[in-house]
């Protein structure tokens, strides 16, 4: 057990050291989502009249908070990709170490580096008006590192498979975006297209959503999914996102990834 929690805590060590010695990594995944949030709540908030009364730049926090987290499942989980090109991945797995104890260390560092920085994201909620209650920070942060788990996983088992950091960024902007527009992130879903409204009511990100909606504002607006809800489907998207990265991880050899 200790030699497994040792390779694991190495592996997430290694993720955070080499994110802060990339600044540019550190300003796409923080600074993106900041400048959607500026940019969004000063130019759309004046046509924007929500059911809760709310101003559009604090409607759109939550949905910023997540896409913090999705940026940074995505910036972490490219490292696959390069570690495979710089021979460090095979040499991790000739090491007598299980597949899933890989995978744990590896998601465990991007969701870290998303969580810490979603919590930057979230310290500046006063600027937009917004007010929390001191009893919600333990769920918050609890619904944000099961969240962060499961995009990272996410990203972990779509970038297994990936040969070019080009062919990544193509499959993650073509699915993990739309998956974050059809959160309701951006508009609520009663007032949108019954096949969107579908989409929607389909889409696991979207109870996530609605859980760090419910423990961000005083007023999440009507609609929103329960925060039991929020909580159970996150749950169930990590475990499931694991799940599939600790199998496409066992499933291939090392032979497979020179």
């Amino acid at each position: 057990m200790k030699s497994l929690l040792l390779a694991a805590t190495t592996l997430w060590r290694r993720e955070i050291v080499r994110f802060y010695r990339q600044p540019n990594r550190v300003i796409g995944a923080a600074g993106t989502p900041l400048l959607f949030w500026l940019l969004l709540g000063s130019g759309v908030g004046r046509s924007f009249q929500g059911e809760s009364n709310q101003g559009y730049s604090l409607y759109v926090l939550p949905g910023m908070v997540v896409l913090v987290l999705l940026f940074t499942a995505i910036f972490s989980t490219i490292s696959i990709i390069e570690d495979r090109k710089e021979g460090f991945l095979q040499s991790v797995l000739v090491a007598p170490v299980p597949r899933p104890v890989v995978v744990f260390g590896k998601v465990l560092g991007g969701a870290s580096l998303a969580i810490l920085q979603a919590l930057v994201l979230i310290a500046l909620a006063p600027l937009a008006g917004g007010r929390f209650q001191p009893w919600a920070l333990p769920q918050l942060l609890g619904i944000l590192i099961v969240l962060g788990l499961g995009l990272t996983s996410l990203g972990f088992f779509i970038a297994w498979r990936m040969q070019s950091i080009q062919g990544f960024h193509a499959v993650m902007n073509l699915f993990l975006m739309p998956l974050w527009v059809l959160s309701g992130a951006l508009f609520p879903a009663q007032g949108a297209a019954s096949w969107l409204r579908f989409l929607i009511a389909i889409n696991p990100l979207s109870y996530s959503l609605a859980a760090v909606r419910r423990l961000l504002l005083v007023d999440p607006g009507p609609g929103v999914p329960s925060l039991a809800a929020g909580w159970a489907v996150s749950l169930g998207f990590a475990l499931l996102a694991f799940g599939a990265a600790s199998l496409v991880a066992r499933g291939h050899t090392r032979g497979d990834l020179l």
